[in-house]
């Protein structure tokens, strides 16, 4: 895997670079949270092993920056501070995993692993094309064919789960899971009502509807 070690405390950071080399991971390492933020926004990782506490810009700063620019890739946070509420800080923040220094290496290792296994959790770009359609992560624009679209939050985010899957089936359960962060099903019509907003406003003036229903199955975005 490649991992980027943000960490301020060089005997940590050599400790950690060396461990992880010897089990034949990549590790880059930044020495502040300013480099850490630019290394991770700017490189495929795997995994980010971030340090809480830092001068200047420190971890949870870095780690909002990163989930607020729809950066996804999994952390794990290292903290000298093991209270309840700074983890709990950190997890509310997009941390994937906190583990409280000192550690051994043994249970950092594990842990990256684990986070390694998580299903496509990768940086992605900023802007997505589906055919005519173009979504700005960033600005949370959306435009067909160059004519603007405004969305609500919720309409914009089915569009973004989507896109992500041009041309493969969305499930409902999907769409609760990734949309409302629901991990069961609240039987309710939730999901038709804003699909149905969202394809009205999408296909307003255009003859083809963007969005496909697979009876039985979900929904696939046409296009890509």
């Amino acid at each position: 895997m490649r991992i980027l070690l943000i960490e301020d405390d060089e005997d940590t950071a050599r400790f950690v670079t060396r461990g992880l080399a010897e089990l034949g991971h990549t590790v880059v390492r930044a020495a502040n949270g300013r480099d850490g933020l630019y290394q991770a926004m700017d490189g495929e990782l795997d995994v980010i092993v971030l340090d809480r506490m830092m001068p200047g810009l420190d971890g949870l700063s870095v780690l909002k920056a990163l989930r607020g620019a729809s950066n996804d890739t999994p952390v794990l946070m290292l903290t000298a501070i093991g209270g309840i509420n700074d983890r709990v800080e950190g997890l509310t923040a997009g941390a994937d995993d906190y583990l409280v220094k000192p550690f051994a290496f043994s249970e950092l290792s594990a842990r990256i692993a684990a986070l390694g296994r998580r299903p496509a959790a990768r940086v992605e770009a900023h802007r997505l094309t589906v055919g005519d359609i173009v979504l700005d992560l960033h600005q949370r624009t959306v435009d067909r064919a160059g004519v603007r679209i405004t969305l609500q939050p919720r309409e914009f985010s089915i569009l973004a789960e989507l896109m992500r899957n041009p041309r493969r089936v969305v499930t409902r359960t999907m769409l609760l899971e990734r949309v409302w962060d629901f991990d069961f099903d609240p039987k309710t019509n939730i999901v038709e009502t804003h699909l149905s907003r969202l394809r009205s406003k999408l296909n307003a003036g255009f003859d083809e509807d963007a969005i496909e229903t697979i009876r039985g199955a979900g929904y696939m975005l046409r296009g890509g």
